[in-house]
């Protein structure tokens, strides 16, 4: 017995260490060993998606479920609102609250519903599926606070357009101005740089990846330079004809994309239907116990199941960042729970949903085919984007063409939102003259993510930028979640009380009608 506790005791002890001691060590060693800029952010990314922002946004979101009232049994008010229309003679905004949503949605359906799914398997182990769905669930709860504070402290420019998101709640809404500027100005120039990193430079890099190494159209790699150019046209004819042209497209693009690619997951899952069992007990034990993708890849610790998980999480629910609140403010609503309530829906389709059902096509791809652990394990699969393309060539003809739509659609629609959450944060930033100027960087941000690219045999230095493309977005989105949760924290009083009023006491359709002040640009 006590050989059993001491052993029970060293265990815990070896847990303690590598979550709160080891990442303090491996940063310093890390920046002490970097001979390049790349070497300092990868130790940087290994160092901020450590314990401290797993407990950041791990706490957030629980203490927001409970501050809520569990707001997640909401998620059907929530979806029916997503369809109805607020009468714009009672409720301000720019956009319809489905625009909202579907823009939120285009930007955070994207790569890393595919790609990001089978990073998190591949570093993180089965048990990685598990941490992604369970962010998804009580993020839900975080999308909603952030949202919701994002429309009820929104401000209008100089044309009557709706302006919002955490830097202007934290201007706002903080009794300590002084401190609610300084965060409002990082979180702002942290969302900047954000949107060349997940919305940019990782979505081409992404499609470009898969249409150059792999034989999806007619056994050609498709160039770099060519995806890169075509992309970046493609964007910019949308782009600049502001939100509402951004939203239309969504609107239209992102239902049908996302209904497409889940039928497409849930055939796959029937075709290796015997395997869903086995699959989903991998999932919820490698949760818990050290383990690899389907016995491939090198076993995977606990910590790295829950760094990955969430990780690759928030890279696609975004839940805690404070992206979707700089689109949702120009919702037409009529108050600002139900735009939040609409909101959080989001994160429902993209994390409940959409992750868990890649997650289970690609568990059960691997499960179905064994040779594909062997080659996690021998290293000839290294990279998410190389595990989706290997387990949907699995499925002949299907699978590939449904990886081809998937990325090429979930790329288009995530560049898309994310050039407008850019936008509104230089805004806030430089003011409208910097929008332009911002644009371009933006884009040319699009064809570097494409020519980050090499062939198989490839050069260590491209693999190694198309690596820091990823581990650079990490790190921002990092960095933007701080200012951002410490916002929902911070408002999380008023929160509670007003989500008590409207959605609970059975106001959901009373007019808020606070006086919505403009705002001095620059």
């Amino acid at each position: 017995m006590h050989a059993l506790s001491r052993g029970k005791g060293n265990a815990m002890e070896d847990f303690l260490t590598s979550f709160f001691i080891t990442p303090f060590t491996s940063l310093g060693e890390g920046l002490a060993a970097a001979t390049s800029p790349l070497d300092v952010i990868d130790a940087v990314d290994g160092f901020v998606w450590g314990p401290i922002m797993i407990l950041l946004l791990l706490g957030t979101h629980i203490f927001m479920t409970i501050r809520t009232g569990f707001i997640q049994r909401k998620l059907g008010t929530g979806i029916k609102l997503s369809v109805t229309k607020d009468d714009p003679s009672d409720a301000d905004g720019d956009i319809t609250q489905f625009g909202a949503l579907t823009t939120a949605l285009a930007a955070i359906i994207g790569t890393g519903n595919i790609v990001g799914v089978g990073t998190g398997l591949l570093f993180g182990g089965p048990g990685a599926i598990f941490w992604m769905w369970i962010t998804g669930i009580l993020g839900i709860a975080t999308k909603y606070s952030e949202v919701f504070i994002g429309v009820k402290y929104r401000v209008k420019d100089h044309s009557g357009k709706m302006l919002g998101g955490a830097m202007y709640a934290l201007e706002r809404g903080f009794k300590n101005k002084k401190l609610g500027r300084v965060l409002a100005v990082l979180f702002a120039l942290f969302a900047s740089l954000a949107a060349f990193g997940i919305g940019a430079s990782t979505q081409s890099n992404s499609l470009a990846d898969a249409l150059y190494n792999t034989s999806l159209i007619d056994g050609a790699a498709i160039p770099q330079w060519l995806v890169g150019i075509v992309v970046v046209v493609l964007v910019a004819i949308v782009i600049l004809g502001g939100i509402k042209s951004i939203s239309r497209v969504c609107e239209k693009l992102v239902p049908v994309m996302a209904i497409f690619y889940v039928a497409c997951c849930v055939i796959i899952i029937g075709i290796n239907g015997q395997f869903l069992g086995e699959a989903i007990r991998q999932i919820i034990v490698g949760a818990f116990t050290p383990a690899g993708a389907a016995g491939g890849a090198v076993g995977s610790t606990v910590t790295l199941a829950l760094q990955f998980g969430f990780k690759r999480g928030i890279f696609s629910n975004e839940s805690g960042m404070g992206s979707a609140p700089l689109v949702a403010s120009s919702a037409t609503t009529k108050n600002p729970a139900r735009q939040a309530l609409v909101s959080m829906t989001g994160t429902f389709w993209d994390t409940v949903v959409v992750c868990l059902l890649t997650g289970l096509m690609l568990m059960t791809t691997l499960l179905a085919n064994p040779e594909l652990s062997t080659a996690i394990a021998n290293g000839t699969i290294s990279s998410g984007a190389g595990l989706a393309t290997a387990a949907f060539e699995k499925i002949p003809v299907f699978g590939p063409l449904v990886l081809l739509v998937g990325l090429i659609t979930f790329t288009y629609s995530t560049i898309l939102g994310w050039s407008q959450y850019g936008n509104r944060a230089i805004s806030y930033l430089l003011g409208k003259k910097a929008v332009l100027p911002y644009y371009i960087v933006f884009l040319l941000f699009v064809f570097w993510g494409c020519m980050m690219v090499g062939d198989a045999t490839g050069s260590a230095a491209v693999s190694n930028l198309s690596s820091v493309v990823w581990n650079f977005a990490d790190v921002m989105n990092a960095l933007m979640a701080i200012p951002n949760c410490i916002a929902v924290l911070g408002l999380s009083a008023i929160i509670a009380r007003e989500t008590k009023h409207y959605v609970y006491d059975g106001n959901l359709d009373e007019v808020d009608d606070t006086e919505i002040p403009q705002y001095d640009e620059k």
